[in-house]
């Protein structure tokens, strides 16, 4: 078969593979429809260490085309959509609160982690049953692939930050994942939802999903700005972009007693720090959490629930759509270099 990745760092390329063999538990799967992320081009540019001859992507709906003889909910032809992180259900580290290090840290990120991902002529699905949900009636398909990672991801960001009726809350990054924080947050509550970025079609969509304020580091310091708009710090902070110096940004504007919650991917060489002071020397109650993308057929079943039931409009996110399997290259292109236009590329395989 065939498939797009990395053929070494920053060296991109097709790639000519065995299909991928089912076991009794799984599905094989051809995709339909694929989205490519910064997650991709974070590992194409050797953010998660060395890798050679990778099938690049994690977000996709596609159609089943082989189920092993022990998969029960799922046929030949279902419509069917993946979570980006399929855990190993039967690894004791699953039955805690969180799913996503199964067999260690984000050991349930299977794809561009321990087996080639879904740009792909077909991809492997492991435990099926637990990890594949079939698609809605009554959801886009396109509006699906924006539920497996960006607002599963974006969603948890503000599970992790506790926000509640009412709160103050600052999303740093306003690319897909922070917009479907915005989204989240609204969701669940918050009166006041200060959006951080600068491109003017992010910003039109941030406030079409909540967003009350937008800051722009070109107007100042944020934290400044931040600061003067909540009159003493936010309930809770979420980052979903910017760089190492975002981390510090984050707890500054938190006020005491809040929450920062993480859910941008840092870099392997990355060092975060802050002064004491930002922690209140340690006594500032404030609480940092850093959380990975829940997986699972439940997880991906609630995200969708939500679309079908126009709780949340998914689509808005896709600025950039591509037809035919050989576009998977030029929409991973364009999600590299990430032109002023682009919130999220999707390709359409047929």
């Amino acid at each position: 078969m065939k498939g797009f990745g990395m053929l070494s760092i920053n060296k991109s390329g097709w790639i000519e593979k065995e299909k991928p063999v089912c076991g009794p538990l799984d599905a094989i799967v051809h995709p339909t429809v694929l989205a490519p992320c910064s997650s991709d081009t974070h590992v194409f540019h050797g953010g998660s260490g060395e890798k050679s001859n990778l099938i690049l992507g994690h977000e996709a709906v596609g159609k089943v085309v082989e189920v092993g003889n022990m998969v029960n909910n799922f046929k030949i032809g279902d419509t069917v959509v993946i979570p980006c992180t399929t855990p190993n259900w039967l690894s004791q580290n699953v039955q805690g609160e969180y799913n996503a290090h199964d067999e260690g840290l984000m050991k349930s990120f299977k794809f561009l982690g321990s087996k080639d991902g879904t740009f792909a002529e077909y991809f492997h699905v492991n435990q099926a049953d637990a990890n594949l949900v079939l698609l809605p009636e009554n959801v886009l398909p396109e509006a699906a692939v924006m539920t497996v990672d960006m607002m599963s991801t974006g969603f948890h960001g503000v599970e992790n930050a506790n926000v509640s009726f009412g709160d103050t809350v600052v999303v740093i990054g306003i690319g897909p994942v922070g917009l479907m924080a915005v989204a989240g947050s609204k969701l669940r509550g918050a009166g006041r939802i200060i959006a951080i970025g600068t491109r003017p079609n992010c910003v039109a969509v941030a406030k079409e999903y909540g967003a009350t304020d937008i800051v722009s580091y070109k107007e100042g310091d944020i934290v400044e700005q931040v600061m003067s708009l909540t009159h003493g710090g936010a309930d809770s902070v979420i980052i979903a972009g910017g760089n190492v110096g975002s981390f510090k940004q984050a707890i500054d504007m938190t006020k005491p007693g809040g929450y920062i919650s993480n859910v941008n991917f840092f870099d392997v060489s990355d060092t975060l720090a802050m002064p004491a002071y930002s922690w209140g020397m340690g006594m500032a109650n404030k609480t940092i959490r850093g959380g990975f993308c829940p997986g699972g057929a439940l997880r991906i079943t609630k995200m969708l629930n939500m679309v079908a039931n126009n709780r949340v409009d998914t689509t808005k996110l896709i600025t950039h759509r591509f037809s035919g399997f050989e576009k998977i290259e030029d929409a991973f292109e364009i999600m590299d270099k990430k032109p002023s236009d682009l919130i999220k590329p999707v390709v359409f395989i047929d």
